[in-house]
């Protein structure tokens, strides 16, 4: 594992912290790998049932790290750099388990495109949200266009995206960009009890769910209709949802197995 990545197991979550506090996590190509790697470790493991990405109590993350972004000279080059992060994202958002940004301070360009691959952000009263590609003569390449237009509609997005400018988190949550605001102290503490809520369900029903709403989002609407049903009609066969039904009738709190 790398050294700029840490992962914690607490009950039925894990913890990846982003570890650059030098570099106020700036995402080097090491530790988008290193994120994704984890991922997909952790996306095997039955025992977890959810996963929070987190930062220090002051920065998330500012982005991509200047060091490496500045080497890249040709639009292959630029390609092949921006690969990286589209990998690391799509992680996220393919996993079969939920995963929560839990952001304070900073939350910048390449870390907020991070963020909007997870299923949900927490943010801390004093968490800072901004793309500034513009500022530099650039455009955000690893989501946030397309991910921020789908969260929070065109205007804001290309209100953000033209001014580079950084809002504070009440802006973010009146917005939509995050889901809640809480004390700085509290972040974490509220993300893991997001993820204890989910794990208290079905694992096949969380999976679907998240597969049913990032999925249906690139469908026209009756397309998306189908696949809703596919996904419930195929979740009728599994012993999770018979034992869901039984406890409900029997008044009694259901022991899903994950099958």
């Amino acid at each position: 594992m790398s050294e700029t990545l840490n992962v914690e197991r607490r009950a039925s979550a894990a913890i990846l912290t982003l570890n650059r506090p030098a570099k106020h996590n700036a995402l080097s190509a090491e530790l988008l790998a290193a994120i994704d790697d984890a991922l997909a470790a952790l996306d095997q493991d039955s025992a977890v049932r959810g996963i929070v990405i987190t930062g220090t109590a002051s920065v998330f993350s500012t982005g991509a790290d200047l060091n490496e972004a500045i080497a890249v000279q040709s639009a292959p080059e630029a390609l092949r750099y921006l690969e990286r992060f589209r990998a690391t994202n799509a992680r996220i958002e393919s996993l079969s388990k939920p995963v929560v940004a839990a952001i304070n301070g900073f939350c910048l360009t390449g870390g907020l495109e991070l963020s909007l691959a997870c299923d949900l952000r927490i943010a801390g009263e004093g968490a800072r949200f901004g793309v500034t590609s513009a500022r530099i003569g650039s455009i955000a390449g690893a989501g946030a266009p397309q991910r921020l237009a789908r969260l929070i509609g065109p205007s804001q997005t290309k209100d953000l995206l033209m001014s580079g400018r950084i809002i504070e988190a009440a802006e973010a949550l009146r917005i939509g960009l995050v889901d809640a605001v809480v004390g700085a102290e509290q972040v974490l503490e509220q993300a893991l009890l997001r993820i204890a809520s989910y794990a208290e369900r079905a694992p096949m029903s969380v999976w679907f769910s998240k597969l049913a709403v990032n999925t249906g989002l690139q469908m026209d609407l009756e397309s998306a209709l189908a696949f809703d049903r596919l996904l419930t009609t195929t979740l009728f066969s599994t012993r999770d949802r018979t034992e869901g039904m039984q406890a409900f009738l029997q008044k009694r709190s259901p022991v899903f197995t994950g099958r």
